[in-house]
């Protein structure tokens, strides 16, 4: 009789048990980097995930940032929650430190970064950067670009002397000649290409896939797995959404840039957004990432990609 009223008892008390459980699992908070030019600022110009979240009781706290590797720097003091970077800042995070994990990818854009020099350059081919100036990033995703393409050339990063600016400031230095060629990603890439006629000596096609990856620090992650789900739901929403209408999304990304419509017209042809599982085949792509930047001395110490697995897709 004991084991019965036992047992209705609890069937009683599990819908109370599931409430309370996803309860927990809704922070106060969710705070999101973004870069001013990338699907996070579709994603907050539309409104659906501040807004699919406010019904939760969930604020959005959106905060911008120049580059990954500035953002991936926010997710290591604690200051964001979840991000958006490319191919190179999560390998040069973890080897900081910085206790994030991958939550998924985009397809791969290759086509949306490459190495430019001016349109009047007697450079041709990456070999001829051989003792030259090249503006970067620092633990951007171009600087994996930039060593994969002297290794293909036959050259090594001690071979050319790496300027290490953010991409406003190389802008400047590339007009002026201070630098003898930039590597850069879009839509700085389409601005420089549109506006001062740069030329390509070679994009990342056959170099580097790069992805775009969508992080998060693993105690949020692990703490609120279906919000990080939903996050990665709405991304994916938003992306079918932006990628089947590239002239609104023009205009929505030239209202948060301050970049010409026709730039990012321009940005959006060769640019593909979406939101993948993380595989193994992906991170074993980033582990030729960590293991070429350690090799050109860009991170102090090895990293073991895998490590940032998230522990709910071990499951």
């Amino acid at each position: 009789m004991k084991k019965r009223l036992s047992g209705l008892l609890s069937l009683i008390l599990l819908p109370l048990v599931i409430q309370t459980a996803r309860a927990e699992t809704a922070p106060q908070t969710v705070n999101i980097g973004y870069q001013k030019g990338n699907i996070f600022a579709l994603l907050k110009f539309r409104g659906s995930l501040d807004k699919d979240f406010k019904q939760q009781g969930i604020n959005v706290n959106w905060i911008g940032f120049t580059a990954g590797p500035q953002m991936l720097e926010g997710l290591n003091v604690g200051s964001i929650d979840l991000a958006a970077t490319g191919d190179a800042p999560p390998v040069v995070a973890q080897a900081a430190g910085t206790p994030l994990v991958y939550l998924a990818h985009s397809p791969a854009n290759p086509l949306s970064e490459a190495i430019v020099v001016p349109q009047n350059s007697a450079i041709k081919t990456v070999a001829d950067l051989k003792g030259k100036r090249v503006a970067l990033n620092k633990g951007s995703d171009v600087n994996y670009l930039l060593i994969a393409a002297l290794n293909k050339a036959g050259l090594s990063y001690r071979d050319i002397t790496p300027v290490y600016l953010a991409p406003g400031d190389a802008r400047a230095a590339f007009q002026t000649g201070s630098v003898d060629a930039w590597a850069i990603w879009d839509p700085y890439l389409a601005e420089v290409e549109t506006d001062a006629h740069a030329r390509q000596i070679t994009n990342a096609n056959g170099l580097v896939p790069h992805y775009t990856f969508f992080l998060a620090s693993r105690k949020f992650a692990d703490t609120y797995p279906q919000t990080a789900r939903k996050l990665i739901a709405e991304i994916k929403d938003t992306s079918r959404w932006a990628n089947t209408h590239q002239e609104e999304s023009a205009t929505i990304l030239s209202k948060s840039t301050g970049l010409g419509k026709n730039i990012w017209e321009k940005t959006l042809a060769r640019e593909t957004f979406g939101a993948d599982r993380m595989t193994a085949g992906v991170f074993a792509e980033q582990q030729v990432v960590a293991d070429s930047l350690k090799s050109a001395n860009v991170l102090p110490v090895a990293v073991q990609v895998s490590q940032a697995t998230w522990s709910a897709d071990k499951k």
